[in-house]
């Protein structure tokens, strides 16, 4: 600010207010314009320290000490002294690794190492050495993979004397035995190693291709691709019959994630999973019902793909905060584990040895979480009960808090937006409370999505639009096939057998995930 001369200040008394008021007007503008700018800089700051984050840092939201218990908020805040004093005894920590383990099961081929005759005799007093034990060790042995064609050997008859002397001679026999791909010189082992090695395990079909090479087949990318669209349109009637159950279920998940097509006109098209129940099939059930992964290929994100596919269902619908699943029939449930990704990200702004509003937030949601862990095994009936009379107690607290953080953080800081995120969804977050059968997160369909994401890394992008549908109906057979705790390969291959043996006429329901009987 320029330095006034005294001398050239006026005498009049309302002209040297005019001027004080003048000097405060600048002044407040200065201030205003500097907490401006201070508060530009912090919210930069922030960005750039979760970009960093984000880029280099471990993806894990667990935090220190978290063991196998969740910590309460009072743990984060009010440590006691002795855990104060056992941190700085600690020097450091040293992760003990792993032995690799032989499943019972594996076929065992032992190989004696004994000593010669001569050497059994004592060099002492010459009497014969007994063997007082033995000491076992196991290596795992690796046989490659080996490939072998099967030729279909039809003999054919005929009558010699209708030959000579009649005007036709009938020939007999025996019909091809029905496949999958009549034409084609794929087995259903065949078809179903091509399906697992790209769909379960991300190899894709240019280096399939050169791995056949190796074993003397010559199976070109374009043949095996050929072979995965028609394999998954004579199994549309299996993908439409999961569809059809999957909508009578009383609970859903969903997610979806980009895919690129080449000969899409969008720049991004979509691969949508939805599902029901859990990872494998719960123990010591008499009647589970099914858990069903499906695919969906969609050429956008709007709204109506996800109402399209789930016309009908009023149930619950957990999914993240994406506003699309708005236009579905759905009871939309909220997942905490991302409201708790957001309260991590602040976390991580606000350094590394500092506790603060961020901390404060993930103690409460971790209250939620030891509630949900303690009641893991327990029926849905049970989880009901336990969530109303202690999660609700929790929820009541974090939104007073919530309330209060609202008027004094910044709304642009990370922080700001992870509490304004969390009071949004606050209503969907809410309605794992009113059933027992609902998760407190969405990470199931994270799960689900995710073997689709590391396969694209792979493989980067479909083709055509066939090729999106053609992987959305075969991942949905590999996830649901899991899902059921079975192994993908065993259950392609006794689908592959049996499909062709049914008629236009017959149920298909025995050939589900669930009910199938495997042939190998």
């Amino acid at each position: 600010m320029k330095k006034t001369d005294t001398n050239t200040l006026p005498n009049d008394v309302e002209a040297l207010k005019a001027m004080l008021l003048e000097q405060q007007a600048e002044t407040a503008r200065l201030q205003q314009e500097s907490e401006r700018w201070k508060r530009d800089f912090y919210q930069l700051l922030e960005k750039w320290q979760l970009e960093l984050k984000k880029r280099f840092a471990a993806s894990t939201e667990g935090l220190p000490g978290q063991g196998d218990l969740f910590n309460e908020i009072e743990d984060i805040l009010q440590p006691d002294e002795d855990e104060v004093a056992a941190e700085q005894h600690i020097a450091y920590t040293r992760k003990v690794g792993r032995r690799a383990r032989l499943d019972a099961s594996l076929p065992r081929k032992e190989v004696v190492h004994d000593i010669s005759d001569d050497e059994k005799t004592c060099e002492c007093c010459g009497t014969d050495m007994h063997r007082m034990g033995e000491d076992v060790s196991e290596k795992l042995d690796f046989i490659p993979a080996k490939v072998q064609v099967i030729r279909h050997v039809r003999p054919k008859y005929s009558c010699r004397t209708c030959e000579q002397h009649g005007t036709e001679t009938k020939i007999k026999q025996a019909p091809m035995p029905p496949s999958m791909l009549p034409k084609s010189i794929a087995t259903p082992s065949l078809l179903a190693q091509i399906i697992t090695a790209k769909f379960q395990y991300g190899l894709p079909l240019y280096r399939q291709e050169t791995m056949f090479k190796q074993f003397g087949a010559d199976i070109s990318r374009q043949t095996m691709s050929r072979w995965l669209v028609a394999v998954s349109q004579k199994l549309e009637p299996l993908y439409q019959r999961m569809h059809d159950l999957l909508v009578q279920q009383p609970v859903l998940w969903a997610d979806e994630t980009t895919i690129k097509v080449i000969q899409s006109e969008k720049s991004k098209s979509y691969m949508w999973v939805y599902g029901c129940g859990g990872d494998k099939p719960p123990p010591d059930s008499t009647s589970p019902s099914p858990n069903i992964v499906l695919y969906d290929y969609q050429d956008g994100r709007a709204g109506s793909h996800p109402k399209d596919f789930l016309q009908g269902y009023r149930g619950p619908l957990q999914v993240d905060g994406y506003h699309g699943y708005e236009q579905t029939e759905a009871n939309l449930a909220g997942c905490w584990a991302h409201a708790r990704r957001k309260f991590m990200d602040a976390k991580t702004v606000q350094g590394k040895k500092k506790t603060g509003k961020a901390d404060m937030a993930i103690a409460f949601i971790q209250k939620l979480y030891r509630v949900e862990k303690r009641m893991a095994d327990k029926s849905a009936e049970e989880r009901l009960s336990a969530r109303q009379i202690e999660s609700m107690v929790i929820l009541k607290d974090f939104r007073k808090w919530l309330d209060t953080q609202a008027m004094h953080v910044p709304p642009t800081s990370i922080i700001g937006r992870a509490v304004q995120y969390t009071l949004n969804q606050w209503s969907k977050l809410q309605v794992y409370l009113t059933d027992g059968r609902i998760n407190i997160d969405n990470n199931r369909a994270e799960r689900a999505i995710k073997p689709f994401v590391i396969g694209r890394k792979a493989w980067l992008f479909a083709n055509t639009h066939g090729g999106a549908d053609a992987s959305a109906v075969l991942y949905s057979l590999v996830e649901t096939a899991k899902a059921n705790g079975l192994e993908p390969i065993d259950y392609l291959i006794s689908l592959f057998e049996q499909w062709p043996l049914i008629k236009d006429s017959d149920d298909i329901d025995h050939l589900l995930p669930w009910n199938i009987e495997l042939t190998r």
